[in-house]
Formats: C-alpha cells, structure tokens, sequence
C-alpha cells in the first residue's frame, strides 16, 4: 500500500514528476493507493497500464462515483447538465458530438494567423516595456485567454472578471466556500453571454451551438468547462515550456532556428517531459482484472500522468529534454474516449508562440535564479506562478 499519491518534487529539479513515482513504476506499476478520504484503490504509474485503463469503458469518468487522491479538491459531486468530462456514454457521447467538429485540426490551424498576430501584439508590448518582465501575464496568460474568448465569443476586455477566480478553481486548499465562490462567478458570468447570444447569434462558438438542441444552462456548463480549460492549461505549459528551454539553451536553439516541422516535434516533446497535469481518476464499475490484480467494482484508480510519459520502457531515455525526438505517444492529453477535446488548439498556440518568442529575443533569459521561481505547487495544473525574464546584453 502507497500511503499517498507522491506530490513533492526535488529540490532543483523543477520539470521532473514528483519523488517516488519512477521508483513505484518500476517496481509495481499498479499499486495499492490509500486516499485522504480512507478509501482503499490504486495507482497506475506505467504508460502501458495507463493507457489501458483510460481506454477501458468498465472504468467510469463520472465524478459522484471518485475518490479524489489529494486533499484540498473540492467534494465530488454528480455532473450538471453540460458538464461532460465527468460524465460516461451515451451522456457524454451526446455532447463529444456536438463539439467534436469545431475542434478538428483543419479548424484549428486556420486559426494559425489569428494565434500569429496574438502572439506578435504580446510580444511587441514586451519589447515596448523592456526588461525585466515576468513572461506569465506578458504571454502566457493573454494569448489562450485571447483566443479562447474569441471562440466562445467572450469579450476579451471580460477577462479580469473571471480570470482570478478561474485559477482559484484549481487552487489546491481553497476552502469550500472560496471555491463555490469562484464556481459560481465563472458560471454567473458566462450566463450573460449565452442569454445574449440567444437574442442576437454571432460569430462564435455558444452561437453555433445554438443551432442544437442544448438547453441554456448545458451551454452555460459548457461554455464554463471551455473558458476555465482554455485559459489556465495552456498558459501554464506556454511559461513552464519556456521556464525548460532556458534551462536548456540548445534545445532554445534549435527550437529557434528550426522549421515548422521541428516546432510540432518541439510542442509533442515539452507535453510529454513536463506533464503539468498530475493525475486523472476513474472508477470500476465492476471487477475487473489488471495487470495480475483484481480491481473491484466501486474502487478508484488514479493514474499518474508525469509517470507514464517518462517510462522508460516506452520512451527511450526518457528524463532528457529532445525536441527531435519522434513526437507522439504520450499521455499529456489522455487518452480514449474523454481525450482533450481542446488539444488542437493548445497544439496550435505552442507551436506558434514558443518559436516566436525565442526567435523575438534571441538572447532571452532568466531575470532571477532557476531556484527562486515559484511553482505551481499549490494548484492542480502545474506551471509557475511567475517568470522573471530579460534579454538584451
């Protein structure tokens, strides 16, 4: 039995996953795991296994039936109408439909300019302010944020309003209260532009899905899912893959002075090494047999994404940082039916913003010590709360 799901990470080692879960992966790549709550389940922690079990439908997405393997989250609870990550088929196949064509690849890479012209305004505004500038609010925080409200037709100028406490969604140790307050900002406010959108459609995405049989509060859950996954994912794999390639100034190179093809590569390498999504968790619905083990119905499993996307036995040398490594294979979206519906997007967005960047300010660098930047320790999603960058001789 692992007493609980290892969360700490070693001193100056900021990208690699947290301490014991190499050791558990080679020794026993599904254990016993005990949760805060007392209840009794397991850890996956290989790539194959993990794969395995998010491909297998006896194991359940839905939320009523999870025990969470950290404390500080807030209580699970049956899904709201609209609320699909937390739901299995047929409800969740119902709403996958409806969204899946608007986020295909052909969709998002004619998004490409628009992502373009994001980047080179932030960039710009940089350049105008000089060093040194912390590169979380200069970049990686307005360029999903940008986008991600113009496809669900937010105003931008909106997204003070609910930016603060979208992170305190994912604010590990928020109290009950903080974090039903902050539910209920992001969802009253995305209210607003549904109900206007129903009395006058325009260009964006809750509009289009106007046109379907959605009521308006599984718009409004929808649209709330959206705007929280689009703007704190990828902001924090944009300022932690940054944070990796000043830590390897060759790979920066390449990176730099690479082609388009090398920048998909570079964008599938920084998803699988820093993993900044710790975990997911399912639950058996009924016995099921795995790896030697039987899992018994009512039983959860979390299965550790930083762990499977350094196995080795997957990876070839799997703790080093190679953007030409083949691209694919990893874990960082999941995997199986509840795969990122948003990945195309987030693809998008680092392949044009992290070559900007370094092709912008060539001589970019750290503005303080590798070990003073704060990281994300105390949120769900991993990343850095600041960046303290500078450039220049």
């Amino acid at each position: 039995m692992v007493a609980s799901l290892p969360t700490e990470r070693r001193a100056g080692r900021p990208f690699d996953p947290p301490v014991g879960l190499a050791e558990l992966r080679e020794r026993r790549p599904l254990s016993r795991l005990g949760y805060p709550d007392g209840h009794e389940g397991w850890l996956v922690t290989g790539h194959a296994l993990v794969r395995e079990v998010l491909a297998d439908r006896r194991f359940s997405a839905r939320a009523e039936l999870q025990h969470l393997p950290v404390p500080g989250m807030p209580e699970p609870r049956p899904a709201e109408p609209g609320m699909f990550g937390s739901m299995d088929p047929p409800e969740h196949t119902r709403y996958r439909r409806l969204l899946a064509g608007r986020f295909t690849v052909r969709r998002m890479r004619l998004l490409t300019e628009r992502i373009e012209e994001a980047t080179a305004e932030r960039l710009a505004a940089m350049e105008r302010q000089g060093p040194p500038v912390d590169l979380v609010g200069a970049l990686a925080q307005p360029v999903p944020a940008r986008l991600i409200c113009e496809l669900l037709g937010v105003p931008y100028g909106d997204r003070d309003r609910f930016q603060r406490h979208t992170l305190d969604l994912f604010r590990l140790g928020a109290s009950p209260e903080e974090a039903a307050a902050a539910y209920t900002t992001v969802h009253e406010y995305v209210r607003g532009p549904v109900a206007a959108k129903r009395a006058a459609p325009t260009d964006d995405l809750l509009s289009d899905l106007l046109g379907s049989d959605l009521t308006d509060e599984e718009l409004v859950n929808i649209g709330f899912l959206l705007l929280g996954a689009g703007l704190d994912t990828t902001a924090n794999m944009l300022a932690l893959g940054a944070f990796a390639l000043l830590e390897h100034p060759g790979q920066a190179a390449a990176l730099r002075d690479g082609d388009g093809d090398l920048a998909d590569g570079a964008v599938e390498e920084l998803l699988r090494y820093l993993s900044i999504i710790p975990f997911t968790v399912r639950t058996a619905l009924e016995d099921v047999e795995l790896h030697g083990e039987r899992i018994r119905a009512g039983e959860t499993v979390t299965v550790s994404i930083p762990a499977a996307n350094r196995d080795p036995a997957r990876f070839a040398d799997p703790d080093l940082l190679d953007l030409t490594r083949a691209p694919g294979g990893h874990v960082a979206f999941g995997h199986g039916v509840h795969q990122c519906l948003g990945q195309q997007l987030a693809r998008v967005e680092l392949g044009v913003a992290l070559p900007a960047l370094f092709r912008r300010f060539p001589t970019l660098r750290l503005a303080a010590p590798a070990g003073r930047v704060p990281l994300r320790t105390d949120m769900i999603i991993y990343g850095v709360h600041r960046l303290p960058v500078a450039w220049g001789d």
